[in-house]
């Protein structure tokens, strides 16, 4: 099955807890880049490249899915037909990455959506066809391969068959589709007609056949392949199968000659270990790479059947050196022998550094945005280094819900925790961060290295991978021969810090949209603010969004009093609390 059902379906199916192959890529490119990129969040500038790679990946799996509505005699005519859908298509294409655009804040100098052409669209798409030609005049040469017979019967050789325009999509989690029993997708002229068996392959057939799994535009679902203990996904572009073998491609709007190239074989290769790991140990059988500039196909061998077990150790360690990295606002600058040379691929935030004697490096970027290098700081505004980053509470849980959704729409586990006759909420920091929540022992408790946090105006305790719960009796003796004993490492439930006042340059903004499972809409808007020493990242969601936080840019300084503390992948995320929460913007 080329897709599975996101193991605790938050909005976007997406964790910054697993591994994917972006994140894979990335680490292996630049460790630094991958921590403040993923983990802190923190954006570059949108340049239309970014917005090109996906309009046109969309483009060109739509029109993979067209199905002609008359029958041809020759080659020709079938790619004459399908070369007329691209004009369209590529209007479509370009309309939707402005669109895109209009949606970004932040764009790099001199970059503009009205200097993208139409006529690189079409040639990028021609030669995307191109590729999949080749594969339908294989497939005709062979007869049809392996599967003809079963198609013609009506039977599709797989789970999930090919999408195509005219059959139903299909979601991963149909349950949550409103409305789905009652659609129809149907489209009587595109119908397919099959020959009868023991003649010769059709032209038409050897499109039907060739086609491959795409990501289907029609699903707003998450599209993904989850490893079954939730560490890692991937999202595949295309799997071509028709002729008994599995081959894994990924879609490149560039050339060969980028920067990035190097990093393909990787991306194909955690593909492949993925799809054994859930398709019941499934080998697969080739690697590709179809680079739309081009047209050009990459082609790597894929994993012996004996390197997947190691594979498993490699992915494994390199997820949990990611989750290891980063406790508290994140250090920026770092030490030079801390920070990266700026030379790989992706490369800016992760070079800026400075050295003991005042010196700085690597800030290109910086100096674009900002000429501060320090920040002086207002009362009643502290240093982001301040926030509090883990703490440890007494207390007895007297109940427990969930999963339920928090506000990220994941679901994750909650319980009641009561200390002298006060009551707080303890909740996932992020689904399945803490399974064993709900698994614990009845009387006193220690909760170590918990992270403190607020919501809706409530004090809140989230735990995640690094927190441990024990009896008291267990804490007291692990701690009795330490220089700390435990009753000066407790926090009180009542004196917990749940929020911030902090100023800084703001460093990046980015806003996004788009639809939950359900296919209810939501809207999360980003923001890193750094002090000169320390960033970190500023949420807010919803309704939340006001015109004054939409208007924040590079470069402003911005003054948060009150915000709520809050945690992301083990790292504070401060939120934007409209009744509570006051902001003070002032240009540079």
């Amino acid at each position: 099955m080329p897709v599975g059902m996101p193991p605790l379906g938050g909005p976007l199916g997406r964790s910054r807890s697993r591994i994917s192959a972006s994140g894979l890529t990335t680490f292996l490119r630049c460790k630094r880049q991958w921590f403040l990129g993923s983990k802190v969040g923190i954006s570059g500038p949108l340049r239309p490249s970014q917005v090109i790679g996906i309009v046109l990946e969309d483009a060109l799996c739509g029109l993979m899915m067209q199905r002609p509505e008359k029958e041809f005699q020759t080659f020709s005519e079938l790619k004459e037909w399908m070369l007329n859908l691209i004009p369209k298509a590529a209007q479509e294409a370009l309309a939707a990455g402005e669109v895109l655009w209009d949606e970004g804040l932040w764009y790099a100098p001199e970059t503009s959506w009205d200097d993208v052409e139409i006529e690189s669209f079409e040639t990028r798409l021609e030669n995307g066809l191109m590729l999949l030609f080749e594969e339908v005049e294989a497939c005709y040469e062979a007869n049809g391969g392996p599967y003809l017979d079963l198609m013609r019967a009506n039977e599709s050789p797989f789970e999930v068959p090919s999408p195509a325009w005219g059959d139903e999509p299909r979601f991963p989690v149909p349950d949550k589709v409103r409305n789905h029993e009652l659609r129809s997708w149907a489209i009587p002229e595109q119908a397919m007609i099959w020959k009868k068996s023991g003649t010769p392959v059709s032209w038409n057939e050897a499109l039907e056949i060739a086609r491959p799994w795409t990501k289907d535009p029609r699903v707003h679902q998450p599209q993904r392949l989850f490893h079954p203990e939730r560490w890692a996904a991937g999202e595949l572009d295309l799997v071509l199968r028709w002729d008994g073998r599995i081959r894994i491609v990924d879609i490149k709007s560039g050339d060969p000659s980028s920067r990035f190239a190097e990093s393909l074989q990787h991306q194909l290769r955690f593909y492949a270990w993925l799809w054994h790991e859930t398709h019941e140990g499934e080998c697969i059988d080739g690697l590709e790479g179809w680079y739309l500039n081009g047209p050009h196909r990459v082609l790597y061998d894929a994993p012996r059947p004996d390197e997947y077990g190691e594979m498993t150790n490699e992915f494994f360690q390199v997820n949990s050196e990611m989750q290891s990295m980063g406790s508290g606002p994140a250090a920026m600058p770092v030490l030079p022998e801390d920070a990266c040379d700026g030379s790989a691929a992706g490369c800016h935030w992760c070079s800026l550094a400075r050295d003991e004697d005042g010196q700085w490096f690597g800030d290109e970027l910086l100096s674009n945005i900002t000429p501060s290098r320090e920040i002086s700081l207002t009362v009643p505004s502290e240093p982001l280094s301040n926030i509090p980053v883990r703490v440890s509470v007494q207390g007895k849980f007297t109940g427990a819900w969930g999963p339920l959704p928090n506000h990220f729409g994941e679901p994750v586990l909650g319980a009641m925790l009561v200390a002298g006759g006060v009551q707080i909420t303890v909740e996932e920091s992020e689904p399945g961060s803490y399974p064993l929540l709900h698994d614990q022992e009845n009387g006193e408790l220690v909760i170590l290295d918990a992270l403190p946090g607020v919501w809706r105006g409530a004090p809140r305790l989230y735990v995640d991978s690094r927190t441990r719960i024990v009896p008291i009796a267990q804490a007291n003796k692990e701690f009795e021969q330490t220089d700390t004993p435990l009753s000066q490492r407790m926090t009180r439930i009542g004196l917990l810090r749940t929020r911030a006042n902090v100023e800084g340059i703001v460093l990046s903004v980015r806003k996004r949209s788009g639809v939950r499972l359900d296919a209810k809409p939501w809207t999360m808007l980003n923001v890193h603010l750094w002090d000169g020493h320390s960033v970190v990242e500023v949420a807010s969601f919803g309704s939340s969004i006001t015109g004054q936080m939409e208007s924040l840019r590079p470069g402003q300084t911005l003054k948060l009093l009150a915000a709520e503390i809050g945690w992301r992948a083990g790292l504070p995320q401060l939120r934007i609390d409209t009744r509570k929460t006051r902001l003070q913007i002032k240009d540079s």
